[in-house]
């Protein structure tokens, strides 16, 4: 199985100038955890989490009331906390070497880049679900093999 049999294809992105508040939305109303930041030229330079937000939103070093919050939203891009050059995986590579990248590198996706075109993004989500479509057939299959020896 490869990284292109398990990926979300057309990825949800983002441009490194919208705000926090932008990234949030997206996040929220797509579902997803994960956002591929392009350059103005459509360019993969970064990719931002829930936890970066998250982490921006709640620094422990900046003492802030919540309306001071509500500021930052509309006023901190992207860029400024997004993870720059991301490690990333082609679509023809193993599903195995993305998650042995993901657990290596402790994150949690991988944009699925094509030469210098973003083609999808592989998550932990998508790992387990395909996991769990090989173990039903896995199951599937030895209740099958079960009932031939039974009927040998």
């Amino acid at each position: 199985m490869n990284v292109v049999d398990v990926m979300t294809s057309e990825p949800t992105t983002i441009s490194a100038e919208a705000t926090l508040r932008d990234a949030l939305n997206l996040m929220n109303e797509h579902h997803i955890m994960h956002l591929p930041v392009l350059s103005k030229r459509k360019h993969l330079i970064g990719i931002i989490s829930d936890r970066d937000c998250r982490q921006a939103l709640n620094s422990p070093y900046i003492l802030r009331e919540r309306w001071q919050d509500e500021e930052l939203l509309d006023k901190l891009d992207v860029r400024s906390f997004m993870t720059a050059a991301p490690i990333i995986v082609e679509p023809d590579a193993p599903a195995t070497e993305a998650t042995r990248l993901m657990l290596t590198h402790t994150i949690g996706c991988l944009p699925v880049m094509r030469a210098e075109t973003l083609v999808g993004i592989i998550t932990r989500s998508d790992i387990l679900v395909a996991f769990m479509k090989m173990s039903e057939k896995i199951d599937a299959l030895t209740l099958l093999n079960q009932s031939i020896d039974h009927i040998d």
